[in-house]
């Protein structure tokens, strides 16, 4: 029986300022919401990548908010005590800070605790409307899969002096707009670790290195059940262990001893 207690917002905000690492992991049901709150998972992420791992869709445009939220309600029902935040997908926030609202109301109304948004520039007024409502918000810059036709693909952002500098001004106005955590994606080591060192905002990394407060993976990906190729960043955690349990608790104990990501081998420079 699982006897953590509940992870507030204010929880992990403590456990930023002591140090410690968090882990997040993408969460879609019941079952895995279950076994990664068992294995100790801090955050479970309703990710709207579970287009492309549940649906089998090229990208995550086409998911609705009906599906992010049937999908959060799954998760809330399998955990006990992670903090669980759910994506507002492509075309649920864009229109109008009254979209947004009514969008991020009903992830929360379906059980999340957090809603997560894309983009930098246009999303800090976003942000501080859903803020000043009691909603907490998770930023997200860097690769950001909604906008993956704009960028080019899925490649690395802030190569360029230009953009690892407006990622950086972005980061610090997401946070000053009040977003309590931000996760970055597919970006350099330098930028990431420089953003974390400005910001007292947990920042979360994927594809980002490990000089930021915790880490971030897709399940499907850590679990090596990703038939496509596979990012740089990922591990395979179930092959290093002979159980799902095992693979959950392996990746939570890697990521807070700083044994992943390995700069070398999932960092980008």
């Amino acid at each position: 029986m699982n006897e953590r207690k509940p992870i507030t917002l204010h929880r992990l905000r403590a456990m930023h300022a002591a140090g410690e690492k968090l882990v997040m992991l993408t969460c879609y049901d019941a079952t895995f919401a279950r076994l990664e709150d068992a294995a100790g998972i801090d955050m479970l992420l309703v990710g709207d990548s579970l287009g492309m791992v549940l649906q089998g869709r090229d990208s995550t445009l086409p998911v609705t908010l009906d599906e992010v939220a049937y999908h959060t309600a799954c998760v809330v029902r399998g955990n006990r005590s992670a903090w669980v935040i759910a994506d507002l997908p492509f075309g649920s926030y864009q229109s109008s800070l009254a979209q947004a609202i009514d969008s991020a109301a009903r992830l929360m109304q379906a059980g999340a605790h957090m809603v997560k948004l894309e983009g930098g520039g246009w999303t800090v007024p976003v942000v501080a409307a859903l803020v000043e409502r009691g909603i907490p918000v998770c930023s997200h810059l860097g690769l950001t899969p909604q906008s993956v036709h704009a960028l080019g693909g899925f490649r690395v952002q802030g190569r360029d002096e230009a953009v690892a500098e407006r990622l950086k001004r972005d980061a610090l106005e997401l946070e000053q707009a009040g977003a309590a955590m931000l996760v970055m994606e597919l970006v350099p080591t330098a930028v990431a670790t420089e953003v974390q060192a400005a910001m007292r905002t947990p920042v979360i990394g994927i594809g980002a290195g490990p000089g930021t407060a915790g880490q971030v993976l897709v399940l499907h990906d850590m679990l090596g059940l990703n038939t496509g190729p596979v990012p740089r960043f990922v591990r395979n955690f179930l092959a290093e262990g002979g159980s799902v349990a095992d693979a959950l608790r392996r990746y939570a104990a890697a990521v807070r001893d700083g044994s992943y990501p390995d700069p070398a081998r999932h960092g980008y420079e």
